[in-house]
């Protein structure tokens, strides 16, 4: 069977690769992506494997960015519904773009940036070991990019978060979130 590949234009010379596949093991029609797509559904029906060739992604099982999310880096990732505990597919993916700098991210355990706060430089494997905090619930990320993670340990539901400012998680579709370790995206990644 033949594959059909459609490549979205990259905006941006520094953009990373993934190649998407609607079967299991890179079977099926496939589609190359080098950015941001909400909506991977008007380029294929379904994707159950992917392959990153360069850079790296945040993959969502929702459209527009929602749902459960999994970050890659470079791979393949044949079956990735059994690695991640999925019962959908890919439905959006965002690019993760290399950053090369200090880290700064000031952490709430309150919505709208109340209650204790805490400023990371570095990653934090466990924020109630650290901090004696008893989770985030918003955050200002000043510099790079990170993954936030449910649980301590970077165990768990996990979310990416780039430079910018998140009141409140709740009104993002993520419920009562309360994140408890908190990792950098590192240039080694790519």
């Amino acid at each position: 069977m033949s594959a059909t590949t459609t490549t979205t234009s990259p905006t941006n010379m520094n953009m990373g690769r993934v190649t998407f596949y609607e079967d299991r093991n890179f079977m099926g029609r496939s589609w190359d992506c080098m950015g941001d797509c909400s909506d991977m559904h008007s380029y294929m029906s379904r994707c159950h494997s992917c392959r990153v060739h360069s850079g790296c992604f945040m993959v969502y099982d929702g459209m527009n960015y929602m749902g459960n999310s999994y970050f890659m880096r470079r791979g393949e990732y044949g079956d990735y519904m059994n690695m991640f505990g999925w019962n959908n597919c890919i439905r959006s993916c965002r690019y993760i773009p290399m950053y090369r700098g200090n880290y700064r991210m000031r952490v709430y355990d309150r919505n709208d940036f109340g209650g204790q706060m805490h400023e990371f430089m570095d990653d934090c494997d466990n924020c109630m070991d650290r901090y004696r905090m008893n989770g985030c619930m918003s955050c200002h990320v000043m510099d790079g990019h990170w993954l936030m993670y449910e649980q301590p340990h970077y165990r768990g539901r996990m979310w990416y978060f780039g430079p910018g400012q998140y009141r409140n998680f709740m009104n993002m579709g993520w419920g009562n979130m309360r994140f408890m370790s908190m990792r950098r995206v590192m240039d080694s990644w790519y």
